[in-house]
């Protein structure tokens, strides 16, 4: 059997939750998802819990915010003037939106809150701040 090691290729199918169960993510009817082992691609935690698998594994692994997407950090919250906003945008709690980061970048953002003077946006991973749960399979080492 092929054990997945760090600089191996491999394919999983995995479905990803949050704590109570909610599904945020699988490959169940796609393709697996293929990667390069310990190149820093996946979040750390995904990394860690294929090492060592061997082809044809299952496992369930619980994968703590700190090595999944970090906590929601409170710099990654940004209030911005109402007359900064463009005015063909009429922003609303929880909607999506893109702004450019300093390098010119795309960054998306969500509103989380709207007065008569400011909206604030937070840029953190939607991800941020939850435990993940991973239901992996290994189906191939290269």
């Amino acid at each position: 059997m092929s054990v997945a090691t760090k600089g191996n290729t491999v394919k999983v199918h995995y479905t990803g939750k949050l704590k109570d169960g909610t599904i945020f993510d699988s490959s169940q009817d796609r393709e697996p998802l293929e990667f390069i082992l310990g190149d820093g691609k996946m979040i750390k935690g995904f990394d860690v819990a294929v090492e060592g698998m061997q082809v044809g594994d299952d496992k369930s692994v619980t994968i703590p915010s700190e090595e999944a997407y970090g906590q929601k950090r409170e710099d990654m919250m940004l209030d911005v003037p109402l007359e900064q906003v463009p005015a063909e945008i009429k922003p609303e709690v929880g909607m999506d939106l893109s702004i450019q980061n300093q390098q010119g970048q795309p960054t998306p953002v969500k509103v989380v809150h709207v007065d008569e003077a400011k909206i604030t946006l937070d840029a953190n991973h939607p991800l941020a701040g939850e435990d993940l749960v991973f239901d992996i399979k290994l189906v191939e080492v290269k």
